[in-house]
């Protein structure tokens, strides 16, 4: 009998510990839960722009949620490889996130040289959001449809001149295959952001962009640029009285999205935690409202098929890129 209680005690002990152990939450390698201090989120585009947008929502929200600090550290340039070097080369610890668009993996196909590898350097924690496009003018271009558009270009090949956020950006890129399936030529003025090129079309130094709706949003009713069209299969709800590119080129569709990474190495069970955190983020009403404003609609992902998600669109981009003809040596 005495045995007989002994063993209950032995195993009622292990089941506890087991269960202990099971339960336990996401831990740095002090053995603090994590996070136990501010977390750097690096913005690999300027202020202002749509990835920024997207990175002060939803770790605004995170903070609130995990009682602890996300500070947004924008780091801007090479299309944003230089903010994604700093990451590739940061402790795998949890304590740097990288926000990104799709252009992470438009660069390997971009560029013979880079500072990492898009697929292997780093873990893609979920999508936070997907993109869509917004076709709009300067004023002064004296068109209202894509049609009208499309014919002013071709009349005037090579003088009408498009901003971008750089060479392989969503801009280029969406500007590239709408170019390709209509026949226009127009001319490339590349900035170091998506928000300095809105600026510069409201300016009168471009005439055209093509980007995503978010860095136009504020600007829609300053009367100092002139919507067309938008870049999605279909109508948005936000905008129902814009029409698709699609309409009048058929087959034009470019959308992407917006993720979150952190370094190679990072232990999986931060990595789970920041997943369901994120997607938490994500869907609370007010987050996804302020995004869905932007026509950034909220999509999340578990880290496995965002892991499938990029390598299928790794090998989709590059038939994007030829069609661009962009190289950079």
């Amino acid at each position: 009998m005495r045995m007989i209680r002994w063993l209950g005690a032995f195993l009622g002990f292990i089941m506890f510990a087991c269960g202990t152990a099971w339960s336990q939450p996401a831990s740095t390698g002090s053995g603090q839960a994590y996070p136990s201090r501010p977390v750097r989120v690096v913005v690999v585009f300027p202020p202002g722009g749509a990835t920024d947008i997207v990175a002060r929502f939803v770790f605004q929200k995170m903070g609130e949620q995990l009682n602890q600090q996300f500070l947004i550290d924008n780091r801007a340039g090479a299309a944003g490889m230089i903010g994604g070097e700093i990451v590739a080369r940061s402790p795998p610890d949890g304590y740097t996130i990288m926000v990104y668009s799709q252009t992470l993996l438009t660069n390997e196909h971009l560029y013979q040289k880079m500072p990492y590898d898009p697929l292997k350097d780093f873990i893609g924690i979920t999508t936070l959001t997907r993109i869509v496009g917004m076709l709009a003018v300067h004023p002064s271009l004296p068109v209202r449809t894509t049609k009208e558009y499309i014919a002013l270009a071709k009349a005037r090949p090579g003088e009408v001149l498009y901003g971008t956020a750089g060479i392989g950006g969503f801009q280029h890129l969406a500007t590239s295959v709408f170019a390709n399936l209509s026949g226009v030529k127009m001319t490339h003025v590349p900035f170091k952001g998506g928000a300095p090129a809105v600026v510069a079309l409201m300016g009168g130094e471009v005439q055209t962009i093509i980007t995503p709706i978010a860095e136009l949003y504020a600007y829609l009713k300053s009367g100092r640029i002139r919507p067309i069209a938008v870049t999605s299969e279909s109508r948005t709800t936000q905008f129902p009285q814009l029409p698709t590119i699609a309409e009048t080129i058929k087959g034009y569709e470019f959308t992407s999205w917006f993720g979150a990474f952190v370094p190679a190495g990072t232990p999986k069970p931060i990595v789970d935690k920041l997943n369901a955190e994120l997607r938490k983020a994500v869907a609370d009403p007010d987050v996804a409202a302020k995004l869905s404003a932007q026509v950034l609609d909220p999509m999340v992902m578990t880290t496995e098929a965002f892991a499938k998600h990029l390598k299928f669109d790794s090998d989709r981009l590059r038939q994007v890129v030829k069609i661009s003809g962009a190289r950079i040596e």
